[in-house]
């Protein structure tokens, strides 16, 4: 009778170098790679399933080492175990075992720095590490991160979830991201407790029951002109960031981190990074005269400041002198301002009513109902991604020229030109050095 088990011996196992598969029966092979890499795989049937199950290398596990765990796979086998799942589930167990000590606020931190490359900036860092020290971590902080369940989740939401819904909203979107990295690290099993939809929009109320959504404070475009002329009147590089954002209708951050390198003065275009849009994509704002006489005074500005201290050092003094930077510095010549400096421009003139971002409302009220610009074209202007993926993928162009009439429009709304003047075309008005 044929021998069915145990067919190969110590010395075939070492001598075989032709690739394939040598058959030491009961499903135990010995595998050959053309490279000459040699393995123990075992082979089965299970629900009229082919499987292969890995045993290791030979140089590892010998012979008789392979035949005991296909024995005991054959074991599992019998019984109705597949082994390949039985094996997965102790390597589970034991990954969740060593990382019992593993905590929420380590499980944050790893998650944190795992994903802050692909952040906006490290403000966004610094608000998610703030708002799970403040709210997450005196529950679950020490906690280890396979512990957390629905009561604990539960226990840092309540508390905030009626008096602070935008903020408590924003710690269950985040405890709910760094458990599911810890679920991918294999670190926790099972689903996860802070996930909204089925699960706790069940035990809270909807962010809408409980908090009515607040809108950026803004000024009714009627009373715009009047606003207009007193921020004219405001000194500083802060009053002018605010008026190029206002005329401009950008977001702050577009605004407080413009550069000159992103001036276009041959297409007269202010072109803004992808890596600083909300939306990532690169957006071209058309410059009109007002934003123009800006560009001109900082640039005037920028100039003096440079011969000031080219001069103080004794150092030739160019004819012409280029801008570099940031066009609108703060305190430090060549830092940008802080992000709250428009709003402290806005307290200074008793107007701490309003927001910077507010002006974007303004000027989305005055284009729906003062004007015949198509709402497509106002929506480009404030840069708002197209949430139709249908609309968006026919609309290629970014309307620029139809924008561009759009923006002289509203220079002539702020009351910053008249509608006499010749609107500006592309490569009409450069900005010139300024005299020495």
């Amino acid at each position: 009778m044929a021998q069915l088990r145990d067919r190969l011996t110590a010395l075939q196992v070492k001598r075989a170098t032709r690739p394939g598969m040598y058959a030491d029966g009961g499903g135990l092979n010995l595998y050959v790679q053309a490279g000459g890499a040699k393995s123990w795989v075992y082979r089965y049937m299970l629900g009229g399933r082919a499987r292969e199950m890995g045993l290791g290398p030979t140089h590892t596990i010998s012979l008789s080492e392979a035949r005991e765990m296909a024995r005991e796979a054959r074991r599992l086998k019998y019984d109705g175990i597949d082994p390949i799942d039985h094996r997965r589930a102790a390597r589970a167990r034991s990954t969740l075992e060593a990382a019992a000590d593993f905590t929420f606020k380590q499980a944050a931190s790893a998650y944190i720095r795992a994903n802050k490359a692909g952040w906006r900036n490290d403000k966004h860092a610094l608000q998610w590490q703030s708002t799970l020290t403040t709210y997450a971590d005196p529950i679950v902080g020490d906690r280890g991160v396979c512990e957390i369940d629905t009561g604990l989740v539960l226990a840092v939401l309540e508390p905030i979830w009626s008096s602070k819904p935008e903020t408590a909203s924003r710690v269950r979107g985040r405890v709910e991201a760094v458990l599911d990295w810890a679920s991918a690290r294999g670190l926790r099993t099972g689903e996860n407790p802070a996930r909204w939809k089925g699960h706790l929009e069940k035990l809270l109320p909807a962010k809408s029951r409980v908090h009515k959504v607040e809108h950026h404070a803004a000024l009714p475009y009627a009373e715009l002109g009047a606003f207009m002329t007193k921020l004219r009147a405001q000194p500083g590089a802060a009053a002018r960031a605010l008026e190029f954002t206002i005329l401009t209708a950008a977001r702050t951050g577009e605004v407080i981190g413009a550069e000159w390198s992103e001036i276009d003065l041959v297409g007269n275009v202010w072109i803004v990074p992808a890596d600083r849009m909300k939306g990532r994509k690169e957006h071209r704002v058309p410059l009109t005269a007002p934003m123009l006489e800006i560009l001109k005074a900082r640039q005037a500005e920028y100039a003096t400041v440079v011969r000031r201290v080219l001069e103080s050092k004794g150092r030739p003094v160019p004819d012409e002198i280029d801008p570099v930077g940031p066009i609108f510095w703060g305190r430090l010549f060549g830092k940008k301002l802080s992000n709250m400096a428009m709003l402290a421009v806005l307290k200074r003139m008793k107007r701490g009513d309003l927001t910077a971002h507010g002006f974007r409302s303004t000027f989305r009220d005055w284009a729906a109902e003062t004007t015949e610009h198509r709402s497509e074209i106002v929506e480009m202007a404030l840069a708002h991604t197209i949430d139709n993926k249908v609309e968006a993928a026919y609309r290629r162009g970014d309307l620029l020229e139809k924008r561009r009439r759009l923006m002289d429009d509203w220079a002539i709304a702020t009351g910053l030109a008249k509608a006499a003047d010749t609107p500006v075309q592309a490569g009409e008005d450069r900005l010139p050095a300024p005299s020495s």
